[in-house]
């Protein structure tokens, strides 16, 4: 396995693949990061064309682990060294990544994935062996994908101990802005709200803590994501300034925040019960596959073991 980029994400994958037993070399754009990884008894590179050159001798599969605006430069460094590797990413967005391989023309060896995790560190140093135990992994299974593809990358997903969720692209845009780009949205304007409240900071407590976590996360990663999916953001942003509004119209009328907040203690007691049944009885490749997948992907389904690959050994 290839990393191209060992920051939080990039450097966690490595740790934990290699924990897996996998061998995972990668390249990093800072220099200091390479040096902490090769510390830590990690095999990093700070030239990627040397890395992406061992890649297509090994036919390694390659991770796209960089911000999504280096993403153009990396993936021209990969078409013109590696272009016939198996390819995935972990960008937090989809439908803006798949367009930027398909236009690079590296759409056929391409499976998008995201893993659901994070912390608001980033670097080598910020990397954690099991950032990804547990946590929903998805996998696109948008119309070209190649099951054998799909199946190395589900394998990576497992192997480092998450379940896979399968999804159509814009499908988990759409849900991605919901629960991870808004959140971070939200966050900032109440970061920022509370700072022009004398006395708000001395208070603040569990809940403002909480409420402005991910805040910490560093401006230009929050904007790359946000920025990525500007139109399903738009979308949450406006579904939530409308109950926002609401509210505030039903207390200066009637002094209630009743209705959103009845309405949201419902909805968070529905997250906390929900169900994520286990996917089995479907075979990555059979006729019908994505579509199967995908629409259990939106059921709750997910992958927490491997599924068969039809026409493979074992």
């Amino acid at each position: 396995m290839c990393v191209l980029g060992l920051g939080l994400i990039g450097g966690s994958l490595m740790r934990a693949a290699t924990a897996a037993g996998r061998e995972a070399f990668g390249y990093n754009r800072s220099a200091d990061g390479v040096r902490a990884a090769q510390a830590d008894g990690f095999d990093a590179s700070i030239s990627v064309v040397e890395t992406l050159e061992r890649a297509a001798t090994s036919q390694a599969l390659i991770v796209l682990a960089v911000p999504m605006p280096a993403l153009p430069s990396m993936l021209d460094h990969v078409r013109t060294t590696a272009p016939d590797c198996p390819l995935t990413d972990v960008t937090s967005v989809k439908v803006a990544v798949l367009q930027s391989v398909r236009e690079h023309g590296l759409l056929d060896r391409f499976v998008g994935g995201h893993p659901m995790t994070g912390t608001a560190h980033s670097g080598w140093t910020a990397g954690d062996v099991g950032l990804f135990t547990g946590a929903p992994w998805v996998l696109s299974v948008d119309d070209h994908v190649d099951p054998q593809v799909w199946a190395e990358v589900m394998h990576l997903a497992l192997d480092c101990g998450s379940v896979v969720v399968p999804a159509k692209s814009d499908q988990h845009d759409a849900a991605a802005a919901a629960i991870s780009h808004l959140p971070h949205l939200l966050a900032e304007a109440l970061a920022v709200t509370a700072a022009d409240v004398p006395l708000a900071f001395s208070l603040a407590a569990g809940s403002f803590r909480d409420g402005t976590r991910v805040a910490a996360t560093a401006p230009d990663l929050v904007r790359a994501m946000c920025e990525a999916n500007s139109g399903p953001l738009g979308s949450s942003l406006d579904a939530a300034i409308e109950l926002l509004s609401r509210a505030r119209a039903q207390l200066a009328e009637h002094g209630s925040v009743a209705q959103l907040v009845e309405s949201g203690h419902a909805a968070k007691t529905r997250y906390d019960a929900f169900d994520r049944p286990q996917i089995l009885g479907i075979s990555v490749g059979e006729d019908g596959w994505r579509e199967e997948l995908a629409a259990a992907g939106r059921a709750g389904g997910v992958i927490r073991s491997a599924l068969p690959v039809l026409g493979s050994r074992g």
